[in-house]
């Protein structure tokens, strides 16, 4: 039996369900193997009094300290945060974690740690690891590379984490070159993609119906991520004026919202952008079904699960050539490759558009994306580290 403590700072719960779902995702597909046991782990940052009344983190407070959640056991011990000095977390996080993981390892021998992120999980799992005797794992996504590992208060604990780790994660074979130029060990990088749920993210049998009762007629386009710079929302919404027949719709949610339904108004698109806003991941099937293209022209990315929900709801993709994306888009039917330029993205919907792709031909693209396998290699590796 295989007992894996799960750490990770993003994890959902009842006030965001949706902060974090693929590391739930991820974490249950793992539990739910037979000769596997899994707790999380899922610290919560919180500052001193008076900002911990602020609207932020007023909320955090009725968030239990331990629950089960899907099956999950789930603790959610507090930690010092001060806001902008982020790369004081680790310390922090591991100050708070180790007392309440001695007590969890009496009731629950843990056999290795299993960080998601490499910052802040990263060098707080490592702190973890050495002083509890157990090896330890970080999964690099994305940003945690491309943000965190080139920032210069926080560079450093992202290259001596990976150094002292037993083994590392990386979302795509991108990522892990990414990583091996900061100076990270080859050998104990593996590639560890994404999963998608086949069953729930599937091509409508009428997608004309289904863009109807989302009160659309002409090309859908669909884009989802954070309204934040890096995700490129602005390029997509400027594309659009290329794009006279089409409609896109925007879920997420983040501090760019403003400065997009300004620039929506500004090109007069009004009637043909939606900002939707934050969405439960459970709408999302039903979006990317009605979807003829997915959007989403990232500056950065390790490989985004968006990006494959499309593709197994049969929409093409049009992306930019970051991350993972040529491991993603390998055939035509798969979708573009796109400069970050609204008018190469307009150009890359149109061929997408003209080419009238099978839906069918398009999922089979994704369908090397399940949980099962993203399960079964994630034992694995685990298993290799502590054997």
């Amino acid at each position: 039996m295989l007992r894996v403590l799960t750490l990770s700072t993003l994890f959902p719960d009842a006030t965001r369900p949706n902060f974090g779902v693929f590391v739930e995702r991820q974490t249950r597909g793992l539990a739910a193997l037979l000769d596997v046991e899994v707790q999380v782990v899922a610290p919560i940052g919180v500052p001193p009094w008076p900002l911990s009344r602020h609207r932020n983190w007023q909320g955090l407070a009725a968030i239990p300290v331990r629950e089960t959640r899907n099956g999950l056991t789930v603790h959610r011990p507090r930690f010092a945060l001060v806001p902008g000095l982020g790369g004081l977390n680790p310390r922090s996080i591991a100050r708070t974690l180790l007392p309440l993981l001695r007590d969890v390892r009496k009731r629950f021998a843990f056999d290795v740690i299993d960080a998601e992120f490499f910052f802040p999980d990263g060098p707080a799992a490592v702190r973890l690891g050495r002083a509890l005797g157990v090896p330890v794992s970080i999964k690099a996504r994305g940003a945690d590379i491309h943000h965190w590992g080139r920032q210069r208060f926080t560079a450093g604990q992202v290259r001596e984490a990976g150094l002292a780790a037993d083994g590392m994660l990386a979302v795509s074979a991108a990522l892990k070159a990414d990583m091996v130029t900061l100076g990270l060990p080859d050998a104990r990088i593996r590639v560890h993609y994404t999963g998608v749920d086949l069953d729930r993210f599937r091509p409508s049998p009428d997608r004309d119906a289904a863009k109807r009762a989302l009160g659309v007629a002409g090309p859908l386009l669909l884009s989802v991520g954070a309204l934040i710079p890096r995700k490129g929302h602005e390029l997509a919404i400027a594309a659009m004026r290329d794009l006279p027949d089409a409609t896109l719709m925007i879920a997420g949610h983040g501090p760019e919202r403003a400065a997009l339904e300004a620039l929506v108004a500004q090109h007069g698109l009004n009637e043909r952008v939606t900002l939707l806003g934050s969405q439960p991941h459970d709408a999302l099937p039903a979006l990317a079904a009605a979807a003829d293209v997915g959007v989403l022209v990232s500056a950065s990315e390790g490989l985004a699960n968006a990006w494959v929900e499309a593709l197994a709801c049969g929409a093409p993709i049009v992306i930019a050539d970051v991350g993972g994306a040529r491991e993603l888009v390998d055939r035509l039917e798969a979708g573009r490759l796109v400069a970050r330029e609204p008018a190469a993205i307009a150009a890359g919907v149109r061929e997408v558009l003209a080419a009238g792709y099978d839906p069918l031909a398009v999922r089979a693209t994704a369908e090397r994306f399940t949980w099962e396998a993203n399960a079964v290699a994630l034992r694995t590796h685990l298993m290799a580290l502590v054997g």
